[in-house]
């Protein structure tokens, strides 16, 4: 399983010399397995990234795109990626994109609502490609040899998270998780998501100093990402959705910083994603 960042940031996109190395686009993740259709996590801005380099391996195979895209709720930093995916501009281009629903909305009508005039110049009815909007189900989706399952995780917002599991090797995404006050208890719905995964990818917004003046703004810091990584048994833990504010600078110190907290040294590895990496995910 190949797990590759295309966006790390989280809340909205940042661009400068400042933010070369862990990148300025926000959430999507691509996961690859032995299948051919590829798996998205979230459409934030990185998935214009990622548009740009799965296409021109469409061009040459002669055959549009076929993926399946998994949004974890419908804040815009997770969306606004996806009427510039590239691929949904080939006739034939089909995603079909699993999200949760909210209080019962219509999610066609929900992404509809989004992608349309006067906040963008075509709706998502004018792609040539086809965007297929699909409740995620309560029971896992297996698409090839990959099963997909997803559960609630507390946000500022109806929120699910992921968990990916194939040919004995599992990836866990979080990207947005409220910590609690005591940053100590971890919902039951958020340990079975993470519970002995290879890799989980996890909310690490916050320090602790803007933990304390944020406390209700739906993140994690990153000591809590820690903390919910070792009591589940992750294997590593990419801490994710940075900042805005966070510089190259600063993330490397929080990086650094990362890998001292309680329960680090129960993780083979914790390290900050940034925007270009790629990880082969070995059981």
């Amino acid at each position: 399983m190949d797990v590759r960042f295309f966006g790390t940031r989280g809340s909205c996109p940042c661009a400068g010399e400042n933010y070369n190395i862990y990148g300025g686009n926000t959430s999507c993740v691509l996961v690859e397995t032995a299948d051919d259709e590829p798996i998205i996590l979230d459409a934030g801005t990185g998935l214009r990234a990622l548009g740009a380099w799965l296409r021109p391996q469409l061009i040459a195979s002669g055959r549009p795109l076929r993926a399946q895209l998994f949004i974890t709720h419908f804040h815009y930093d997770h969306l606004l990626g996806l009427p510039f995916f590239s691929p949904l501009e080939d006739p034939g281009a089909r995603v079909d994109a699993y999200a949760p629903t909210i209080d019962g909305q219509n999610l066609a009508e929900t992404v509809g609502h989004i992608v349309r005039r006067p906040f963008f110049p075509v709706s998502i009815g004018e792609f040539h490609g086809e965007v297929n909007l699909i409740e995620m189900p309560e029971t896992p989706v297996v698409l090839g040899d990959a099963v997909v399952s997803a559960a609630m995780v507390p946000h500022t917002g109806h929120t699910i998270g992921y968990r990916i599991e194939s040919q004995g090797r599992s990836v866990a995404y979080l990207p947005d998780h409220q910590a609690p006050l005591d940053r100590e208890e971890i919902a039951p719905s958020v340990l079975a998501l993470c519970e002995g995964v290879d890799l989980l990818i996890h909310d690490a917004q916050y320090d602790e100093n803007e933990f304390a003046v944020k406390s209700d703004w739906g993140h994690s810091t990153i000591a809590y990402a820690v903390h919910v990584a070792a009591t589940a048994g992750a294997r590593s833990l990419a801490l994710f959705h940075h900042d805005p504010s966070h510089d190259d600078a600063r993330l490397a110190s929080l990086e650094a910083l990362a890998s001292t907290l309680p329960g680090a040294e129960r993780l083979e590895s914790v390290f900050a994603a940034r925007e270009g990496m790629s990880i082969t995910v070995e059981g």
